[in-house]
């Protein structure tokens, strides 16, 4: 197993990885909204933390040498199962023509008083 860290992501608030590399699979840590730059919640609503947290997990996708079109799963954790249609909307915008399985979950809260969370596991490419 390997570990995978990019700048371009927020650091880990908790005792786990970005993601890790195993078996040729890539398995991303649940991202929220965080900017990395500032390790704040991005302001916006939900959709501006569906965009960040997406660009987030855009960001350890290429660090580990995916792209979009390697994400197999993708489940979303929402604390208003109301902003479903409006994060789908960001999510669909952002991933294109390529549609993988996906869950979405309500939850009853999430870290740091995030509004959205999204966790992914993609296929590495064969080289």
């Amino acid at each position: 197993m390997k570990t995978v860290h990019t700048d371009h992501a927020p650091k880990a608030v908790g005792p786990y990885a970005q993601a890790v590399i195993a078996d040729g699979w890539l398995f991303c840590s649940g991202q929220i909204g965080l900017d990395p730059a500032t390790g704040k919640l991005v302001q916006g609503g939900v959709e501006a933390e569906a965009r960040q947290a997406l660009a987030n997990l855009e960001a350890v996708l290429q660090a580990a040498g995916c792209s979009k079109t390697d994400i197999v799963r993708a489940t979303i954790y929402l604390t208003d199962i109301h902003d479903f249609a409006k994060v789908n909307a960001v999510y669909a915008d952002w991933l294109g023509a390529h549609r993988p399985a996906r869950a979405t979950v309500g939850v009853a809260a999430l870290p740091l008083g995030a509004s959205v969370e999204i966790d992914l596991i993609a296929r590495l490419p064969r080289e």
